[in-house]
């Protein structure tokens, strides 16, 4: 499933999708001050955990006195986001610096109570926060609403809240666009393009505030991350000449992409022990079979490492399109030249080759085919 990352009050969630894992990197060091008071918290320790790419890193822990404050002193490498958090599983988003932050919040309700002083990035990480979880209470709002209207069997309200949960996605990532296009100096807004924002919807835009986020913050690992995806993406924005693939094939010679020019071509990343993209892989054998004969190909790249297995689920699974891995997993030529971090993914190409429309799936990808082919 597609990539979505959240930040959120606990956590930094990667849902629905196989992801490869990375490290992150720091420069020279600065010190904090951090101070609290939590009202009606008499004990217990606070802690200090970095935002990492796949999980929070322990920095600090501090002790809370009896009249609920806090002291945390030391160092940083540079301004980047961290997790506040306290034993009864609350916490806050900060960005911590060479300064001192004060904050203030009340047990039960941390987050919803707190405030910040001190720095202008946490504030802005709640301003974020605040935006991401008003479209989380409407997304769950939704899906209640589908699942009722699911059970009843009612297509037409199921429609409907299907339009209506894409048009709530568009105003968040717009309303997300706006926020990173107002705080160009902020490493929030860089994280945000880079990690939250839909690169592929939304690349023009992520693209041209990357040039204003390495005026402004040019030592900041998020712009050196946000430049090495754009890197990445550039070559295979939609509308360029799709990169060449040529790997082995199940039977061995190697198939080449270029090959199947003429075709409306769909490549399909995905792998044996990708749970994800097993259970997509029934609407793609509908799909495929649907219109194999009107011009239609799927080619398949696999990020396996085991021959075997991969092999077993093309069987199981009756993939009979064109296949081929060179069995490194993550570490797949192919999945590199595409800049494929989560799988399944995949990337439409129209009869020259170039690329037409990127993580297509079940309804969305049939109504594509169904404009093209019909």
């Amino acid at each position: 499933m597609k990539k979505q990352i959240v930040l959120a009050v606990a956590a930094l969630g990667v849902l629905g999708a196989c992801q490869k894992k990375g490290v992150t990197s720091a420069d020279t060091e600065k010190s904090y001050r951090i101070t609290g008071k939590i009202n009606n918290m008499t004990r217990g320790n606070v802690y200090l955990d970095e935002l990492g790419e796949q999980a929070f890193v322990p920095v600090d822990t501090a002790t809370i006195n009896q009249d609920g404050t806090f002291v945390m002193e030391g160092t940083v490498n540079e301004p980047a986001i961290y997790k506040l958090g306290f034993e009864n599983q609350e916490g806050i988003m900060l960005v911590v610096d060479n300064q001192s932050i004060e904050i203030t919040a009340d047990s039960g309700k941390v987050a919803q109570s707190y405030t910040v002083k001190g720095s202008r990035d946490s504030e802005l990480i709640k301003q974020l926060n605040t935006i991401m979880q008003g479209m989380q209470q409407n997304v769950t709002a939704l899906n209640q609403q589908f699942q009722e209207a699911a059970t009843s069997g009612n297509q037409a309200e199921m429609k409907r809240l299907q339009d209506q949960f894409m048009a709530a996605q568009r105003e968040n990532q717009n309303q997300l666009k706006a926020f990173v296009k107002a705080n160009p100096n902020s490493v929030v807004s860089v994280y945000t393009a880079g990690n939250i924002l839909n690169l592929d919807e939304h690349f023009p835009f992520v693209d041209s505030m990357a040039t204003a986020f390495k005026a402004s913050l040019p030592n900041s690992k998020y712009t050196k991350a946000l430049e090495e995806r754009l890197s990445k993406v550039r070559s295979t924005a939609l509308g360029s000449a799709a990169p060449n693939i040529s790997l082995p094939s199940p039977a061995g010679p190697e198939i080449s992409l270029a090959s199947l020019r003429g075709k409306y071509v769909l490549i399909d990343f995905w792998a044996s022990w990708c749970g994800p993209c097993r259970q997509e892989n029934p609407n793609v054998v509908r799909m495929y079979n649907k219109y194999k004969d009107k011009g239609f190909e799927i080619f398949g790249v696999s990020l396996d490492q085991d021959r075997a297995k991969w092999l077993k689920a093309i069987e199981n699974d009756k993939l009979t399109w064109p296949h081929v891995s060179d069995l490194k997993g993550w570490e797949s030529s192919a999945a590199a030249l595409y800049g494929v971090t989560a799988i399944p993914q995949t990337v439409l190409l129209d009869k020259e080759g170039k690329i037409i429309a990127k993580n297509l799936r079940g309804e969305a990808l049939e109504e594509k085919l169904a404009s093209l082919l019909q």
